[in-house]
């Protein structure tokens, strides 16, 4: 896991923890988990312990080794906010982002109440800060992640399984909306993404639809309303 990606938004991705625990409607079908357990049974060390969180201190250093300039989503198989992951180590986490300037670092949680933990001094220019949201009770998160030190802050409305009417995107940077794929997907009302589609556009806030999802993602494609939707944020110069 790591130098290569198949999300459409970023370039790599980067684990520093493993593992998980679901703590909202969103996380019911994760696809983390069985990719753990399946890796687990392939013998690969840093899923030794399954969906079990898991902190890899030997990956710190990883996108140091990386020269070439990417987007790097953090922590695609954990969430860098969990609780059993202390202060300190997410500490030793923002330093290597700070210090590996040359890349572009996403980090995106469920636990936005621990984002204000993060000391100002942590936040460089090229850590972009994200929280999921998938319906209407958890739009709370979105408060929280206005009032950390991230030079961009974006929303992953992902799996989206309501409506997010009103939306208050003052202060945000960059929204993301999919659809939830896999087996026992959930289904996305194509209303409630050209809802959010309608309330970017109108505040200048760039959009992308990731996926329309279900039991089959590839045929069920990415165009909404005729089109692809890939506007992203600059990158620092």
């Amino acid at each position: 896991m790591g130098d290569k990606t198949a999300i459409q938004w970023t370039d790599a991705t980067w684990n520093p923890v493993t593992g998980c625990d679901k703590v909202s409607p969103g996380c019911k079908h994760c696809y983390a988990e069985p990719l753990a357990l399946r890796l687990k049974k392939m013998g690969a060390q840093n899923y030794a312990n399954g969906f079990e969180l898991t902190l890899q201190p030997h990956m710190l250093d990883k996108p140091l080794q990386w020269t070439k300039p990417r987007f790097v989503f953090v922590n695609s198989m954990s969430d860098l906010f969990h609780d059993g992951v202390s202060e300190e180590y997410i500490a030793a986490v923002f330093l290597v982002m700070a210090t590996a300037r040359q890349h572009t670092f996403q980090v995106l949680t469920k636990r936005a109440e621990r984002l204000l933990s993060v000391a100002q001094s942590l936040w460089a220019p090229n850590i972009w800060m994200g929280v999921s949201v998938e319906n209407a009770d958890y739009v709370d998160r979105i408060g929280r992640l206005r009032e950390c030190g991230a030079a961009v802050k974006f929303l992953s409305l992902e799996p989206l399984l309501g409506p997010l009417p009103n939306l208050n995107l003052d202060g945000i940077d960059w929204v993301i909306v999919g659809g939830e794929s896999g087996p026992k997907s959930r289904p996305m009302d194509p209303d409630w993404a050209r809802d959010i589609r309608d309330q970017c556009v109108a505040a200048g806030v760039p959009f992308f639809f990731k996926q329309w999802g279900g039991t089959n993602k590839k045929i069920a494609g990415r165009e909404l309303d005729g089109r692809t939707w890939d506007q992203m944020p600059p990158r620092e110069p």
